[in-house]
């Protein structure tokens, strides 16, 4: 069963073999043609600081050791690259024999993709600086804001609200609202 449905799955492989996995699969899905059909392949890592000697010092942890992120449309062919990469031991949520996995429900990759600082939005936010937008997640979910400032590259921008009788500005991400 082939679904053109863009999806999240999770791939198990080799521990410490994560970012030569996805480099393998960015890679290969290059070559192979298959660049319409595995879109993001995502590592996810956490920075922690630690302090050893009176020296601060960062360290990059995995969040899931053995995991890969993949952002794919499953069809025989996209499933086949993938799961014949180097260092890819299965997809989670396979029975085997062949059986196509299950894929990550939306809520689930969004909190994982909002926890390592990565969009989850796939689509642009097309607004000018003057428009309105409602707000659709977040403290201020549910309000109508004008946006004054828009930030392409980390994909943020500055809405001024009316909050009790005065105009406040917030700073949202652009999944957190909606164009009116």
């Amino acid at each position: 069963m082939e679904s053109f449905e863009k999806n999240w799955y999770v791939l198990h492989t080799y521990s410490g073999y994560e970012n030569k996995v996805k480099a393998n699969i960015e890679s290969r899905a290059q070559s192979m043609g298959m660049g319409d059909f595995i879109f993001r392949v995502v590592v996810p890592e956490e920075v922690e600081t630690e302090e050893k000697n009176g020296k601060t010092k960062e360290i990059v942890h995995k969040t899931f050791p053995g995991y890969v992120l993949v952002e794919m449309v499953m069809t025989d062919d996209s499933w086949y690259v993938v799961r014949n990469t180097p260092g890819v031991t299965g997809f989670v949520g396979s029975h085997g024999a062949g059986s196509k996995p299950a894929p990550l429900l939306q809520e689930e990759i969004n909190s994982i993709l909002r926890s390592i600082g990565m969009s989850t939005r796939t689509v642009e936010l097309e607004v000018e600086i003057g428009e309105t937008v409602k707000i659709i997640e977040g403290a201020f979910s549910g309000l109508e804001g004008q946006v004054t400032e828009i930030d392409e590259e980390k994909e943020k921008l500055k809405v001024n609200i009316d909050m009790f009788g005065r105009e406040t500005s917030t700073e949202l991400d652009f999944e957190q609202v909606d164009k009116i």
